[in-house]
C-alpha cells in the first residue's frame, strides 16, 4: 500500500484513509472485485481512483449523469491525473482523440455514461485498451426495487462476461438488504468483498413538520437560518420546482430550477450556477444530485414526502459534505401520501414490486411520524444501530408531546368501517363532527352511531389522527375509490380494546392569528382564509376593482366554514351569484381543496 499512501499523499494531499477506505483501495489493487457502501460525502471516489492510478492501465468508470463527468474530469486536470470522458456532449472528432489516447494508454481514468458503455463501437474499444479496474458508481441504480432504477444498468453485467479478469467495484451511498443482493445478483459480483461503512452522518441535524402553509413555513426557515446559503430543495412535480424557484427569486433569493422537463442547456446553466457559485438555491425533482460534490450545501429541504427512506437518506447526503453543520429540512401531509400511491399505481411495474414500494412508502411514513430519535430509526432501517438518541434531530431536541389517542383511533376506524370503506378523510370527519353537508343525507349517514360522536376534536385534530393511522398501517387508501380510507387487518386488536395508542400531538401554528386583523369566527381556519384573501387580491388586481366587488368578507368566512368542494356547493355560498360562480368558482374551489390537501 506504499505507493496508495504516497498517491494520497502527492496527488490528493491528505495524510491518512478514512477507513474503510484502505481495505477497499488494497482489495481492488490486488485484483477483487468490491461492492462498497458508504455514505454521502465518505470518499467513494478514492476508493477507485487511487487503485486506478496505481495499477496499469485506465479505469473505467460508469457514472450515470453526463452533466457532472465534466466537472469530475476537469477535478482529475487539477490534480494531474490523466483523465477524460466518452459522452454524447463530445464531437465526433474530440470523441476519436480520447478514444485514440485510450488505446495508446495515455488515460489512468475514463468516465462512460451506462447507455453509451453498452453500445457495440465501445465495447470493441474497450476489448482492445488495456484496462485497470471498471468502477460502478451509483450502483442501486441498478435495482428495480430501488429509488433511482437505470434500465441501462442492467447491461453492466456484460462486465463480468466480457471482461472477467478486471476487477470491478460497486458504489452507493444507500441500498437496503433487498437492493443489496439485487446487485449482487445483477452485476454477478458473488465473489465481491463486502464494505459496509456507518451510515450515520452526525453533523445532519434531522427536522420534519407537517405542512400548514408550505411556502410561509419555508421562508421562515429560510430566513432565519439559511438566509445566504446554498441549499437544494426537493418536489414532487416539475411544474412545482418551477414555481418555487420563481417564487424564491421574488423573496431575494438566488434559485433556479432543475428537472428533466427543462432545456438542455438551461438545465445544464442551472447546475453549472449551483455547483460554481456562492449562495445558490436548486429547486428540483429526484432528477438531480446523484453524483453532487459540492462540499458546502447547508441545507437540503423536502417540500414533499419522498416515497423511500433510501431516497431521504441520500438527498439529504448531499448536505455538509465538508463535515460542517447541515440541515435535513421536510415538511409533509396526507395529500403527498395519496399523490405518491397514486403514482405507484399508476406505473407499469409487477404487483410485486407495487407491494414492496408501498411497504417503502410505509417505511418513509412511519419516520415522520415516530415520537422517538430519528437517526436511530433511519440507521435501523440501513441495519445499524445507535445505542442511545443522537441529540442531534427534532425528536431530540424539541421531543413531541404525544397524547392517547385510543378512543379518537377507534371512532376514525369505526366511522371508516360503518361508510362502507368507500369515503375519504373529509367526509369520515364531517360525520364524527356531526356536519350537514348533501353528501350526509344523500347517504344516511345522520343515521349512523358514529355520526357526531367526534365533536370534542376539530377538522385539523381529526385530520391528525387519519394521517398517523394510515402512516401506521391502521388504515390504507383506495386509489380506486379517490382517496376512500380501508381498515387494515392489524386494526382489530385496537378496535377490540386489547391495544392502546399514542399519537403525536401536532402544534398549532400560533403565528397564524397574526396574520389578519380580521375578527374571525372561532371555528374560522385563519390559514385558509388568508389564501382566499389572496386569491380574491389578485383577481381585484386583475381587474383594477376593489377586494370586496369580487366577493365580501362575509363571502370568505362562510367558505372558511362550509368548504365546498364542487361547483354545486360553491354555488350556495351567500354572495356567489351565477356570474361569479362561472367566473370565480373554479378558482376558489381550487384554494380550498390545496387547503385541505396540506
Amino acid at each position: 500500500m506504499s505507493s496508495a499512501h504516497d498517491i494520497l499523499q502527492s496527488v490528493f494531499g491528505y495524510t491518512s484513509f478514512r477507513p474503510p477506505q484502505d481495505k477497499i483501495i488494497e482489495s481492488l489493487i490486488l485484483g477483487d472485485d468490491a461492492l462498497v457502501l458508504m455514505p454521502t460525502g465518505g470518499g467513494k471516489s478514492l476508493c477507485y481512483q487511487i487503485p486506478a492510478i496505481v495499477r496499469e492501465g485506465c479505469g473505467v468508470v460508469i457514472s450515470p449523469l453526463i452533466a457532472l463527468m465534466q466537472d469530475q474530469v476537469s477535478a482529475m486536470h487539477l490534480l494531474g491525473v490523466r483523465a477524460a470522458f466518452l459522452n454524447s456532449t463530445l464531437s465526433a472528432s474530440e470523441a476519436t482523440k480520447i478514444e485514440q489516447a485510450l488505446l495508446a494508454g495515455e488515460l489512468d481514468l475514463l468516465y462512460i455514461a451506462p447507455e453509451r458503455f453498452s453500445q457495440a463501437r465501445t465495447l470493441k474499444l474497450l476489448q482492445q485498451s488495456a484496462l485497470s479496474l471498471f468502477a460502478i458508481d451509483e450502483a442501486h441504480c441498478v435495482s428495480q426495487w430501488g429509488h433511482d432504477f437505470r434500465s441501462d444498468y442492467l447491461r453492466l453485467s456484460l462486465l463480468h462476461e466480457l471482461f472477467p479478469e478486471i476487477p470491478r467495484i460497486a458504489l452507493t451511498a444507500t441500498a437496503d438488504e433487498r437492493t443489496r443482493k439485487e446487485i449482487i445478483s445483477r452485476l454477478q459480483l458473488d465473489h465481491a468483498e463486502k464494505f459496509i461503512a456507518g451510515f450515520d452522518r452526525p453533523n445532519i441535524r434531522y427536522r420534519i413538520a407537517l405542512k400548514h402553509n408550505p411556502k410561509q413555513q419555508f421562508l421562515k426557515f429560510l430566513k432565519t437560518e439559511h438566509e445566504k446559503d446554498a441549499g437544494i430543495v426537493y418536489c414532487l412535480s416539475r411544474k412545482k420546482t418551477e414555481d418555487i424557484a420563481y417564487w424564491l427569486q421574488e423573496q431575494g433569493f438566488n434559485a433556479y430550477p432543475y428537472h428533466a422537463g427543462l432545456n438542455v442547456n438551461t438545465r445544464a446553466d442551472n447546475q453549472n450556477k449551483f455547483l460554481r457559485e456562492e449562495g445558490v438555491i436548486i429547486v428540483a425533482t429526484i432528477a438531480f444530485g446523484m453524483g453532487i460534490d459540492k462540499p458546502d450545501v447547508r441545507f437540503v429541504a423536502h417540500l414533499d414526502l419522498p416515497k423511500t427512506i433510501e431516497s431521504y437518506y441520500q438527498e439529504t447526503g448531499r448536505a455538509g459534505r465538508d463535515g460542517e453543520p447541515a440541515n435535513a429540512w421536510m415538511i409533509y401531509g396526507l395529500q403527498d401520501v395519496i399523490k405518491l400511491r397514486q403514482m405507484m399505481e399508476g406505473s407499469e411495474g409487477s404487483e410485486e414490486h407495487k407491494r414492496a414500494e408501498q411497504h417503502r412508502l410505509n417505511a418513509m411514513l412511519g419516520l415522520c411520524e415516530i415520537t422517538t430519535c430519528r437517526r436511530q430509526t433511519l440507521l435501523a432501517y440501513f441495519g445499524e444501530e445507535l445505542a442511545k438518541p443522537c441529540g442531534n434531530c427534532d425528536s431530540c431536541i424539541e421531543p413531541a408531546q404525544t397524547w392517547d389517542g385510543t378512543e379518537a383511533a377507534r371512532m376514525a376506524l369505526s366511522v371508516a368501517y360503518r361508510t362502507g370503506q368507500r369515503f375519504g378523510v373529509n367526509h369520515l370527519i364531517d360525520v364524527l363532527r356531526g356536519g350537514e353537508t348533501d353528501k350526509i343525507f344523500q347517504f344516511d349517514h345522520h343515521n349512523l352511531s358514529s355520526y357526531g360522536i367526534g365533536k370534542e376534536l376539530d377538522n385539523n385534530q381529526w385530520r391528525s389522527v387519519f394521517r398517523q393511522l394510515v402512516a401506521r398501517g391502521l388504515l390504507s387508501v383506495d386509489l380506486e375509490r379517490y382517496g376512500a380510507l380501508r381498515l387494515e387487518e392489524c386494526c382489530r386488536p385496537l378496535l377490540r380494546g386489547e391495544e392502546t395508542i399514542e399519537l403525536r400531538r401536532d402544534i398549532k401554528q400560533k403565528s397564524a392569528k397574526q396574520q389578519t386583523r380580521t375578527h374571525l369566527a372561532s371555528d374560522v381556519d385563519v390559514a385558509l382564509w388568508e389564501a382566499l384573501r389572496e386569491c380574491r387580491r389578485e383577481f381585484a388586481e386583475d381587474q383594477a376593482v376593489p377586494p370586496y366587488v369580487i366577493f365580501h368578507d362575509s363571502s370568505l368566512q362562510e367558505m372558511c366554514v362550509t368548504l365546498p368542494q364542487d361547483m354545486t356547493e360553491f354555488g350556495l355560498i351567500s354572495g356567489v351569484g351565477e356570474r361569479k360562480l362561472e367566473k370565480y368558482g373554479p378558482a376558489f374551489i381550487r384554494v380550498i381543496a390545496d387547503h385541505l390537501a396540506t
